[in-house]
């Protein structure tokens, strides 16, 4: 009897601990970029350091393609970049050029990678991380995957991964196309659509690391230098936040043992997510992703609720 006992108060004491806590950081890819539908790139890097200050981000990545600083569409890039980093956020590798690796030879590619780190690594705020562009790791090409990450472990980087992506580079293009055409855009629509979108594409990259991992990993939010982030990104994450989710630097979030598998795990990722590759290694089924990064959901979803047309 007191065996029993003891073992129901074991059981309630269990049931009355906190859920672990969801851990987020951010990252922006494509830095610096062109201007957006609604901002020049200088008035987006006031905006964005803005609102990162009032979401409580202290420590964002900008995933940064030196290319991108080449005239005209460049002019001011480095202002930028710099601003970012007085402001306390972190530069890392993107590539040089943003090549797609199933498309291109290893050792260009690597070449690549080395052509960025000239220009990046004796920048304040730098860190010796690699993210992949279109988050190409070769997809089914195991020989030039293994090449490259070989590459990168010569070269003292890591993976810069992704746990979860929600497509914002892709509602950004159709915001853009919108304004283009002269077409009316429901910015309410819009702003709901940016936080709910990112809202479930968290929720369930978590679903599936728990399932995966038997845990909640430290999350790495892939974002793009928008104008969307720059107007919306607080209301995102204080949506996170009454969703459970804690907000974490960069340093933080890739000091998680999940970054053990970003140079180890064996399968071609169809969508990019490191949650995704651990999820299919593990020999979970479909779904292992956020339905709302299928283009033709995407585009559903924007013309419904932003453009309030015809799906």
């Amino acid at each position: 009897m007191l065996a029993r006992i003891g073992l129901l108060l074991a059981l309630l004491l269990v049931g009355l601990q906190p859920a672990a806590a969801k851990r987020i950081a951010f990252s922006f890819d494509d830095a610096p970029r062109r201007a957006g539908a609604f901002l020049t790139p200088d008035q987006r890097t006031v905006r964005l350091i803005a609102a990162l200050q009032r979401a409580g981000v202290g420590q964002a990545v900008f995933f940064v393609n030196p290319g991108n600083l080449a005239e005209p569409f460049g002019e001011g890039g480095e202002e930028r970049l710099r601003a970012y980093v007085a402001a306390g956020h972190l530069l890392a590798n993107h590539s040089f050029s943003h090549p797609a690796l199933r498309a291109t030879d290893a050792d260009v590619y690597l070449a690549d990678i080395d052509r960025a780190a000239t220009w990046l690594s004796a920048r304040p705020g730098y860190r010796p991380w690699f993210r992949f562009p279109f988050l190409d790791e070769g997809r089914a090409d195991k020989a030039k995957r293994d090449r490259v990450r070989a590459g990168l472990a010569a070269r003292g980087l890591t993976n810069g991964y992704v746990t979860v992506d929600a497509s914002d580079w892709n509602m950004e293009q159709l915001t853009i196309d919108a304004v283009a055409a002269g077409t009316a855009i429901d910015m309410d629509g819009l702003r709901t659509l940016y936080v709910d979108s990112h809202v479930e594409a968290a929720e369930a990259a978590d679903a599936v690391a728990v399932a995966a991992l038997g845990r909640s990993p430290a999350h790495m939010m892939l974002l793009h230098e928008t104008d969307l982030a720059a107007m919306f990104l607080p209301d995102m994450v204080a949506a996170l936040k009454a969703r459970g989710w804690e907000v974490i630097g960069a340093d933080e979030a890739y000091r998680d043992p999940i970054s053990s598998w970003a140079a180890s795990v064996d399968v071609p990722s169809a969508q990019g997510t490191l949650i995704e590759a651990i999820a299919w290694a593990r020999g979970l089924p479909e779904p292992r992703w956020w339905p709302g990064n299928q283009p033709d959901v995407a585009l559903r979803r924007y013309r419904t609720e932003v453009l309030h047309a015809a799906p």
